[in-house]
Order: structure tokens, then sequence, then C-alpha cells
């Protein structure tokens, strides 16, 4: 295998922690902050697609602590099936959330595929001394999240057409919104980790959040912000199979304990979830406090961090 330069010491974040993205040091003072991710449609409406991608992107460079400087677009676009007017309208989505977050739009790449496909790549800046590391949280911390469980069920069901216009421009929104103003919050507080909830669901991101097993995450299922809509569509079997598969690979490093004997939402592939949090426990109201006055309505305490005792991940 190609050496893939992970020893040089300028990479401050790298291949080793499955990090959000990649840091490197630039001086003492700034470090570059680089990521890409393209998604398929989730929504029927182009723009809004446009934006739930971009946001989804841009989400990476927020979860490290950084600012965005500039972001590209990365487009695989099904022109036999589509006029130019869907294309148009995708990248005007996207551009609207790298300005609402100070970012600058300044080119792409757009190919034939017969699939759509639509996201950024996107650069951003932080001080070295402010990276915001997604495997390093301490015992006694609290865990916040800021976005609610269950998207992948909803946008499972949105394309079996089995949700109503309200319920659909609901999931819409809470997926386009950007975690730009959470990570700003973040700032203020004394924070040991942050990552962002997509693919791998709450479950698998917070196996990495919790080292593989440095300390634990323990969960209060109660207290998981989820929508009662995606509660209805599991219970009708409307689950993705990235859901299925995030809970067939970590069932095993999980400790579960709650009531509940459904435990899907906690392995749920998210598109655009919010960020997962450890802060200081006497800091985490008045945290929980900002992200609710930003327009996190969904945001709650959902945990905290404790010493590892042989399950990685406990819900009670």
């Amino acid at each position: 295998m190609a050496d893939l330069g992970s020893d040089d010491d300028r990479i401050l974040v790298g291949l080793e922690s499955s990090d959000d993205a990649a840091v490197i040091r630039l001086d003492d003072d700034k470090a570059l902050v680089q990521t890409l991710d393209i998604i398929t449609p989730v929504v029927d409406d182009p723009y809004v697609y446009g934006q739930i991608a971009a946001a989804n992107s841009l989400s990476d460079i927020f979860a490290m602590g950084a600012r965005v400087a500039t972001a590209m677009n990365i487009v695989g676009f099904d022109g036999c099936n589509h006029p130019q007017s869907v294309l148009r309208d995708i990248l005007a989505g996207g551009a609207e959330k790298v300005r609402e977050c100070g970012g600058l739009l300044v080119g792409g790449h757009t190919i034939e595929a017969p699939e759509m496909t639509y996201g950024l790549s996107v650069t951003g800046f932080v001080h070295p001394q402010k990276i915001l590391r997604n495997d390093t949280p301490r015992p006694g911390d609290r865990l916040l999240l800021g976005k609610p469980l269950g998207m992948g069920i909803l946008t499972t069901a949105i394309k079996a057409d089995m949700l109503a216009a309200p319920v659909v421009r609901k999931v819409a929104e809470i997926l386009a919104q950007l975690n730009y103003r959470a990570a700003l919050a973040l700032e203020l507080h004394d924070v040991s980790a942050c990552t962002d909830i997509t693919g791998f669901g709450l479950a698998g991101h917070a196996w990495e959040m919790s080292g593989r097993g440095r300390v634990s995450l323990a969960f209060d299922y109660a207290a998981l912000p989820v929508l009662p809509e995606a509660l209805e569509m599991a219970t009708m079997g409307l689950i993705p199979a990235g859901s299925h598969n995030n809970r067939a690979f970590l069932r095993e490093k999980v400790d579960w304990q709650a009531r509940q004997s459904d435990d899907i939402l906690f392995y749920d592939a998210q598109t655009s979830g919010g960020l997962l949090v450890a802060v200081a426990p006497e800091e985490a109201e008045i945290l929980l406090k900002r992200w609710q006055e930003a327009g996190y309505s969904y945001a709650a305490i959902v945990g905290e961090v404790e010493p590892f005792d042989g399950k990685a991940l406990k819900v009670y």
C-alpha cells in the first residue's frame, strides 16, 4: 500500500482516529481543515436536496471546531432524465448553505452519472490548540445531542411516499439546518469531544467517541430526541439497510438496559444529523440553553461519560 504520509508531523488529525475531517498544521496559529461528502437525494425538491447535501458536507468542519472558508461542488448528474433546471436548483440550494456560514463557493466538478449525487469538498481553518476531536471525552462530562434521531427512517418513508406533506417539510427543515450556530456556541464552553451523527448512527459515532472502549458513554433512552413519526414508521418496517447494518456491527458493544426492546433508533443511519458533544457537567445546562436559543429546538442532554467498565456504550 502506498505511503499516505500519516506520520508527517504536520498532520494533526489524519487517518488514525476516523475523525470527521483532516487537520493540517500551517503554522503555530492556524491549521487547515479538509473534508468532503456526497449523498443521493433524500427529498424530491432539488433546491432542498441541495441544501441538505451541503449542510451534511459542511457539518464535518463544524464538528472539528473550525470555521468554513471555501467549498467546491461535487456533482453526479443524470442529464438523460432531468433538465438542466434541476441541476441549477441543486447548486443554488447548496450555495445558500455555504453563504449562511460565511463560506465562499469557488467552483466544483460535474460528471454525467446514472444516479444523482451531490455534495461539497470543504476547507476550513482552526487554531491548532482549539481542534475538537471525536474520541477524547472525559469521564464525568455530559453528552448533548443537537438534532433528533430517526432521520434515516423518515427519509426512507419519504421515498416510499408514506409521510404527509407537513411532516416532509419538518424533516427537510431539520436536515437542512446547519450545525454552524451550534458549533459557534461550543467556543464558549469547556468541550472535550465533538462529532456529528451521520451514516453510522448515534451508536456508531458514539462508539468512535468512546475511543473504541477507552471510556463508556451512557445514554438515557428517554432523553434521546426522536420525532414521533420516526417511531411510527419504524414499527411499519420502513428502516434503511444502513441502520440494520449498524445494529449488526455494534450490538455486542452495547449494554442495553432500557425498557424499550426496539433499539433501531439508536442505530439509525442519519443524514445531516446533529452534533454530539461531551462538555463539562457544570456547563451542560448553559450550553443546552444556548443551543435551544439558537434554533436547535430538539437539542437535549442525553447522557454522560463514564470510566470504561466492560461496554463502550450503555443505554438505560
